[in-house]
């Protein structure tokens, strides 16, 4: 019997679906998934796809049946073994080592003051320009700066550090695109190991990196590097994406930002609103330890079962007129642009701190921000979606008495 010729027939919705559709604006067709094919066999990426919200928390709360732990899992092919490739007892412990640096509290005792200062720091270099590519000189700056210092590898180069990270997140995208891993995400690898062993033999309080490869800390100096490199591509690219995201969101929807100036108070909800309408990793990869129905869906042991992070977050059982941006939404944080269960974004706090800082610091100084009509733009990818390149213009003399 022709299995997945019959899944072709039986999740015709599915069998219809094309990278090119997922990469572009996706939002239509998850819908129409979610609704008819909630778990939907999916040719175009190799497996199966999840796009309901429910659904998609019982697989990533449950690693027993839905694991990481697979040899093709897409970023373990690039990186090595990691806390983002392991369950159980030896996620525990790839991840406990940089846990206790990335709670809340410690997030913001740490970094409050250089995420503010580098903010401004950036602001200052384009406020007299009137106008900017954000993506390349607000957002991506600012993260690097930030996850480099947090890692112990600020002395690094910060334009081979987004070298290292772009080819990286290219090589997770072609590989999660059913594409080969090339060379290239190699040589980037070994690059990005050359430069962080020298902070692993530093004292164990100059960065997480050294602290974890300490006798306290445990890991391997091999499985810190690799770790390293999950903590850097994860910290750039979602705080890249969160900052981008939310920036063009206000902006393309003035009577919201009109909203959001008028009560700056509204400005974290409107971020995590942001988070839920384009979250930065739109997907999510398990696979199957067992045969099992998963809402009709006869899924087999070893199977990848893809979670539509982007799909989820537009359930209209769980968020009213989804696919509506409301800067008030009172159940905006319940989105899952951070994951769940035990691979939930260990950086989340941190990276929430960048985009609300940034967010905040544009609104007040760069009062009449608006999006380049001559370059328009809107979020796109596969697995890491924001916009190729964000080009806003604005008024370098305008003040804004709301955020005085």
């Amino acid at each position: 019997m022709d299995v997945r010729g019959g899944r072709t027939r039986r999740f015709a919705v599915g069998a219809s679906v094309s990278l090119e559709q997922l990469e572009g604006d996706p939002h239509a067709l998850l819908a129409r998934l979610r609704e008819r094919e909630p778990v939907s066999w999916v040719p175009a990426v190799q497996g199966w796809l999840v796009t309901r919200c429910d659904l998609a928390m019982q697989v990533m709360r449950d690693p027993q049946t839905f694991t990481v732990d697979d040899s093709r899992f897409s970023t373990g092919q690039v990186v090595g073994p990691s806390m983002l490739t392991r369950d159980g007892a030896e996620h525990r412990r790839h991840r406990d080592p940089f846990a206790q640096a990335f709670r809340r509290g410690a997030v913001h005792a740490r970094f409050t003051q250089l995420v503010s200062e580098e903010t401004e720091r950036l602001i200052d270099e384009l406020q007299r320009a009137g106008g900017a590519e954000l993506r390349r000189s607000l957002a991506g700056p600012l993260a690097v700066a930030v996850v480099t210092r947090a890692l112990g590898i600020q002395d690094a180069d910060a334009g081979a550090v987004l070298g290292w990270y772009e080819r990286i997140v290219a090589a997770v995208t072609d590989l999660t695109a059913g594409r080969p891993l090339g060379a290239d995400a190699r040589g980037a690898y070994a690059a990005l190991s050359a430069a962080i062993a020298p902070a692993l033999d530093r004292d164990p309080g100059t960065s997480l990196l050294a602290a974890a490869a300490s006798d306290a800390g445990g890991l391997e100096r091999e499985r810190v590097i690799s770790n390293a490199a999950v903590l850097l591509f994860g910290g750039i690219e979602t705080t890249e994406g969160m900052i981008t995201n939310a920036v063009w969101h206000l902006l393309s929807h003035p009577e919201q930002l009109a909203r959001v100036n008028a009560s700056p108070g509204l400005l974290a909800n409107a971020v995590e609103e942001s988070l839920r309408l384009e979250p930065a990793a739109a997907i999510v990869d398990r696979y199957a330890t067992a045969d099992i129905e998963l809402a009709g869906a006869p899924i087999r042991c070893g199977e990848l079962v893809r979670v539509s992070i982007a799909g989820a977050n537009r359930d209209p059982e769980v968020f009213a007129d989804p696919d509506r941006f409301d800067v008030a939404r009172n159940n905006a944080r319940r989105h899952l642009a951070f994951a769940h269960g035990p691979h939930a974004c260990i950086a989340m706090h941190l990276a929430r701190l960048e985009a609300n800082t940034a967010l905040e610091r544009l609104l007040r100084r760069l009062p009449a921000l608006r999006l380049d009509p001559a370059a328009p733009s809107a979020p796109r990818g596969l697995v890491f979606r924001k916009p190729p390149e964000l080009r806003v213009l604005w008024a370098p003399q305008s003040t804004s008495a709301a955020w005085v």
